[in-house]
C-alpha cells in the first residue's frame, strides 16, 4: 500500500495533465468550459475519481458527461505516460457538487436575513410590556440600604 503523500502527489499530478488534456487535446464538440476540481486516489493507486464542474445549463452538463465518457481511453493512456507509474489508475469522472452547493448556502444566507430584518423591524415597535427599567436602585430604596 502505498503511503499518502504519494497518493496525494499523483493525484495533483492527474489534475494536471486531465486539465491539460482537456484544453489542448481533446477537441469534442460537447465538451463545454470544464474546471478539474479535485481528484481522489485510492491507497494503492488503482483508481482515481475526478471531480469537475461545467460552466453553462443541464444541456452542457450532459454533453460534457458524455464527452468526457467517450475520451476516457485516451486521457487514461496520456496519465499513464506522464506519471510513469507502472500501473495506470483508472479514472471515473463525476460532476462536483460544489456549485449546487453554494447555490443552496446563497440561499440559505438570503433567507436568514430577511428574517433577520423582519426581527429588527419587530424590535424597533416594541415597547416594555413592565416598567422601563425594573431594577432597583439602591437611591431610590434608602431603607433596604440601612437594613442590609
Amino acid at each position: 500500500m502505498a503511503d499518502k503523500g504519494r497518493a496525494r502527489k499523483l493525484s495533483e499530478r492527474i489534475q494536471q495533465v486531465v486539465a491539460q488534456m482537456l484544453d489542448t487535446r481533446i477537441k469534442d464538440p460537447r465538451l463545454g468550459f470544464v474546471t478539474i476540481t479535485d481528484v481522489r486516489v485510492t491507497g494503492d493507486l488503482q483508481h482515481a475519481d475526478i471531480f469537475y464542474t461545467v460552466l453553462g445549463d443541464d444541456e452542457a452538463r450532459a454533453g460534457t458527461a458524455a464527452a468526457l465518457e467517450s475520451a476516457k481511453g485516451i486521457i487514461r493512456s496520456e496519465v499513464g505516460k506522464q506519471t510513469g507509474i507502472r500501473l495506470t489508475p483508472t479514472l471515473a469522472f463525476f460532476p462536483d457538487a460544489i456549485p449546487d452547493t453554494a447555490a443552496h448556502l446563497d440561499a440559505a444566507l438570503i433567507e436568514a436575513a430577511r428574517r433577520d430584518r423582519e426581527v429588527a423591524a419587530l424590535a424597533a415597535q416594541a415597547s416594555f410590556a413592565g416598567e422601563a427599567d425594573p431594577y432597583r436602585r439602591p437611591e431610590d430604596d434608602e431603607d433596604g440600604a440601612e437594613q442590609a
